[in-house]
């Protein structure tokens, strides 16, 4: 038996993000060069990097809306992850060209154009500004994931507004290249995190929050069970999740009471993004079906 829930499209949102956050990427590369500001590249790199994100959500969102197919029975929610790895590999080889280059202005610092950084920082902050108001409040994962990097880039131009502030009043050329090491890393601690999240999704992880020993313990407590077992449960994309399992129940159980049980299973799982259920229900002392393949294939080795 399976369920489907089928989220609420967020594509004109994400959308309007992607588009806004690329235009402000070309105009910051630009203006990086323009300046001679690393900090601002750095945060050029990021934004790129955001940009791929942002361009996959829509795309798989639009993606979504098609449903599974023959070559993806589980729809193409998967695809977001593959994304996501493609998108952090883009960002740790732009920000070490970036982070070298960095090394070498503390080295031998620059001028940099203190008026200009200030300009485009504030154009940052009201542009990423903007992208993160269309999206707060937006009822997909992905609108808030987005949401949380735009917020996290304002708080970055912030911080390079008040670089350029300092460089503007004081002759301190070094204050530029040590923001940028100091953005890099910041970028860099997310997208470690975001590796290891998309490494569990492709070695197919337990949900994260999700306590499947917990789940067989409550699913015990349930009127007419007896048992379950090979109860498996694996993430399609680290927001929509897949879980399969055995229900052992008494022997003479109607009809009635088979529904309810799985009726009560669906409730303890309404609230966890599960998307693919499947339970299998086996009267007690019957052979579980599993079993008994593995038993076959055992004896014929």
């Amino acid at each position: 038996m399976h369920r489907h829930h089928h989220p609420s499209s967020a594509g004109e949102n994400l959308r309007f993000a992607f588009l806004l956050n690329a235009l402000f990427t070309v105009l910051e590369i630009a203006g990086g060069l323009w300046t001679g500001s690393v900090a601002i590249l750095s945060d050029a790199v990021h934004d790129c990097g955001d940009c791929l994100s942002l361009g996959f959500a829509w795309y798989l969102q639009r993606l979504s809306d098609r449903g599974p197919d023959e070559t993806f029975n589980y729809g193409y929610r998967r695809l977001s992850s593959l994304g996501a790895l493609v998108t952090s590999v883009v960002l740790i080889v732009g920000l070490s060209f970036v982070v070298w280059e960095a090394i070498e202005r503390l080295q031998d610092p620059r001028e940099v154009r203190a008026g200009g950084v200030i300009g485009i920082a504030v154009v940052g902050i009201l542009l990423n500004g903007a992208a993160a108001l269309r999206l707060h409040g937006g009822t997909s994962l992905n609108e808030r994931v987005a949401t949380w990097h735009l917020l996290e880039d304002v708080l970055g131009w912030i911080a390079v507004l008040i670089g350029g502030v300092v460089m503007s009043i004081w002759d301190a050329p070094w204050v530029d290249p040590l923001l940028s090491l100091l953005i890099a890393a910041v970028i860099l601690r997310n997208v470690v995190k975001n590796l290891k999240r998309v490494g569990l999704v492709f070695l197919q992880a337990s949900p994260s929050g999700f306590d499947v020993a917990r789940f067989d313990h409550d699913v015990r407590q349930f009127p007419g069970v007896k048992a379950t077992h090979h109860t498996h449960t694996w993430t399609l994309d680290g927001e929509r999740h897949v879980l399969s399992t055995h229900v052992v129940v008494d022997a003479g159980s109607t009809r009635e009471m088979l529904v309810d049980v799985k009726r009560r299973i669906y409730s303890l799982l309404h609230d966890q993004h599960f998307e693919h259920v499947t339970i299998e229900i086996e009267l007690e002392g019957e052979q579980c079906s599993l079993d008994e393949r593995f038993a076959a294939s055992h004896a014929e080795q």
